[in-house]
């Protein structure tokens, strides 16, 4: 029997129909020699540090760095605890009882870094050692699935690929668990600060772009607007930036209504417009929170279900580039759109079969594990709105990326007024191509209100140097400079993608991916990270941070893990692994290395955030538990050893069992071992009783 692993239900049952599998049983799917089970994503785990025996949170311990990772199934939070998740350990024993049957395994997990993950860590876990191959597919047809089964790929091929996705959950893991120990450690009573390898250089991203725009204050400048006509054609030409008004006034002052001015040159240059690139995930989260708001995340969801639907092609990929096998078979996809998409986009697709297309989009060598999304030859069906808004925008991109270059003649025309040098600019459309699409579809988007609009004119008339014309309007317009905007996702996205550099063009962000913050996968999960930990909410489309959100940002910005260029470099050296060029043990050296040096970077915060506590509210003294030297200190919700900054990590809640402890009944607590007893105390089952509270091995109990 062979034994399929899908990363869901769905996939699975999907994946058996057109096998032939029929045969529903309890977690998998059986018939024609096969038997398809699946995953809930991530089955296995790595161990939290109580399972190598750190079981509590203490400066001794850190850095906690496992001589080797042990896995668990997943684990779910209930009361507050860590527990089996029952759903996991049941499907687990499921798998591994079809694996004992197995004479071969089939990975069909998501075929990428994740999903290789995601199966390795099962197989490992469970001690299997049946031989695997794997199933590598960048759609969900029935054509493909079937091809996919016809040329199955050794499992040792993705050997490379599974250990670099090994080493980034390593290091998130060692990175997320000492700097968050590491952190909350050092800020005392600013209670529990997660910071994380990728995470917390976003969050910086984030929260220096909003400091940056809130402290900026506009620079007042002026130009000169001067108004024309020829050939009954009004247009404007204007003077570059003048920084003081007196300046400006006087100049302006040299020129008069009704006077001459002398055209000193003109000049035409013809520029062609490359349609744009295929979308790749990034792209496509990008474009649509600029157009309908959605978050990455959102997206992602939409695109994933838009695949199992099998109408797009693998949504998770990086690449903006089909190879010459894909570029072979889409005229077909064209007429596949002109039968079955909106309108607008069937006519465009309708021209394109026959005609020589744009090959901008198609390059072997940049192909990574998937090529750029596309839609599929499947007939959409009934979609929900946000679904129909997504499968346009890639079927809308698809017919732009292969239509013709749109060529411009621009004009730009220089004016002599009284010696003050005025720009006049004009573009004529000799050639619309992929633009054509884009009118037909949506207008372009273009900032009307920017100061680089100035000179820019609908029209010009046809102007010879040394020609003469009459001066119609005179202005002295002020302008303000602008600050760059605070993040949205979609400029975080991009941002992400390059490590902060301001890159504009398609190509050079394209050579900039394996550098950048995340994954395509992984950025949408880090910006909802954000969000659950409190750290940035939305304004709109705007990212704000929080108050928390900027009070960590306020104690690491000038630490290394906020550093957006160091972990861009961790991204490559992850995907040089891919490729073979990086091994596991180099890079993990590395990271734990790192780990060690920031985790001793975070403590040091200790001293200076030690000096920065606002005043205990007591009066009396009361003597540490644990150090028997420090003083404890109470403040608004904590008590903690004022020996904090020099070793002593003790702290306790305030509020404990439902009652908050004042100064007496907290110093009879630490050093009697019990307060008096208390009417409406909760006791461990959760019952209302009265009684006092029982401080013995550092635990409080209800005595």
């Amino acid at each position: 029997m062979k034994v399929v692993i899908a990363e869901k239900p769905s996939v699975a049952r999907d994946l058996a129909r057109v096998m032939g599998a029929k045969e529903v049983k309890d977690g998998y799917i059986a018939g024609n020699g096969y038997a398809f089970t699946y995953a809930f994503g991530h089955l296995v785990q790595l161990c939290t540090p109580q399972a190598y025996g750190y079981n509590s949170w203490t400066i001794s311990n850190l850095p906690i760095i496992p001589a080797n990772f042990k896995l668990e199934s997943k684990k779910v939070k209930r009361d507050g605890k860590q527990m089996d998740d029952t759903g996991a350990v049941k499907q687990l024993n499921t798998i591994k009882s079809l694996l004992e049957q197995a004479e071969e395994i089939i990975v069909a997990t998501d075929a990428g870094r994740e999903g290789e993950l995601i199966f390795r860590n099962i197989y490992y876990f469970l001690g299997s050692k049946v031989p695997f191959k794997r199933l590598w597919i960048s759609s969900q047809t029935d054509k493909a699935i079937k091809e996919g089964f016809a040329n199955l790929k050794e499992g040792t091929e993705y050997d490379s690929l599974y250990m670099s996705a090994r080493s980034r959950s390593e290091s998130d893991w060692l990175i997320g668990i000492n700097a968050t120990q590491a952190i909350t450690l050092a800020a005392g009573n600013k209670g529990l600060l997660s910071l994380g390898r990728v995470q917390t250089p976003t969050l910086a991203m984030i929260c220096s772009r909003y400091l940056e725009n809130k402290d900026f204050k506009p620079q007042a400048f002026y130009k000169i607007q001067a108004g024309f006509e020829k050939d009954n054609i009004s247009f404007k030409a204007t003077s570059n930036k003048i920084d003081k008004k007196d300046v400006a006034e006087q100049t302006i002052a040299r020129l008069t209504v009704g006077t001459n001015a002398r055209v000193a040159k003109v000049e035409a240059k013809e520029t062609k417009e490359q349609p744009p690139l295929l979308f790749d995930l990034t792209s496509l989260q990008q474009d649509a929170n600029k157009k309908y708001g959605y978050s990455a995340d959102q997206t992602l969801g939409i695109a994933q279900t838009l695949y199992e639907k099998k109408v797009i092609t693998y949504p998770r990929t990086g690449s903006r580039y089909i190879g010459e096998d894909v570029f072979e078979h889409i005229e077909e996809l064209f007429q596949h759109l002109s039968d079955h998409a909106e309108e607008s986009i069937a006519s465009i697709a309708k021209n394109l079969i026959g005609a020589k297309l744009n090959k901008r989009s198609v390059d072997d060598k940049k192909v990574t594990d998937h090529h750029a999304l596309l839609v599929t030859d499947e007939k959409p069906g009934h979609m929900l709105k946000e679904q129909q808004n997504i499968y346009n925008m890639i079927a809308k991109r698809m017919v732009e990326s292969f239509s013709e270059v749109c060529i411009k003649d621009i004009t730009t025309v220089t004016i002599d007024a009284q010696g003050v040098e005025l720009i006049a600019k004009g573009t004529v459309i000799k050639q619309y191509g992929w633009r054509l699409s884009a009118e037909q579809i949506e207008a372009p988007d273009e900032d009307k209100n920017s100061d680089d609009q100035d000179n820019e004119n609908a029209q010009l008339p046809k102007l010879l140097a040394e020609e003469f014309l009459q001066i119609l309007t005179l202005e002295l317009a002020e302008r303000f400079t602008k600050a760059r905007p605070i993040h949205t996702e979609a400029s975080l996205l991009k941002a992400m993608e390059t490590s902060g550099k301001e890159i504009e063009d398609d190509e050079m962000r394209q050579a900039m991916k394996d550098c950048g913050l995340g994954t395509p996968a992984t950025r949408a999960a880090t910006i909802e990270t954000l969000f659950q930990r409190d750290y940035i909410k939305r304004d709109k489309k705007k990212l704000i941070p929080t108050e928390k959100g900027l009070a960590v940002y306020n104690l690491v910005k000038d630490r290394s893990i906020a550093k957006v260029t160091l972990t861009g470099k961790w991204e490559q050296k992850l995907e040089e692994m891919r490729a073979n060029k990086v091994s596991y043990d180099v890079f993990m050296k590395h990271i734990k290395d790192y780990t060690a040096k920031i985790t001793k970077e975070l403590l040091t915060l200790r001293i200076s955030l030690a000096q920065e506590e606002v005043k205990p509210q007591q009066k009396g003294k009361i003597k540490c538990p644990k150090c028997e030297k420090g003083l404890i200190l109470l403040y608004d919700r904590v008590a903690q050893c004022d020996h904090y900054a020099r070793g002593c990590d003790f702290k306790i809640w305030r509020t404990l069992n439902g009652i908050f402890l004042e100064e007496k009944e907290m110093k009879n607590l630490l050093e009697k071992g019990k307060t008096s007893e208390f009417k409406g105390v909760k006791n461990s089952e959760g019952a209302i009783v009265n009684a006092p509270l029982v401080f013995e091995n550092f635990k409080v109990n209800v005595g």
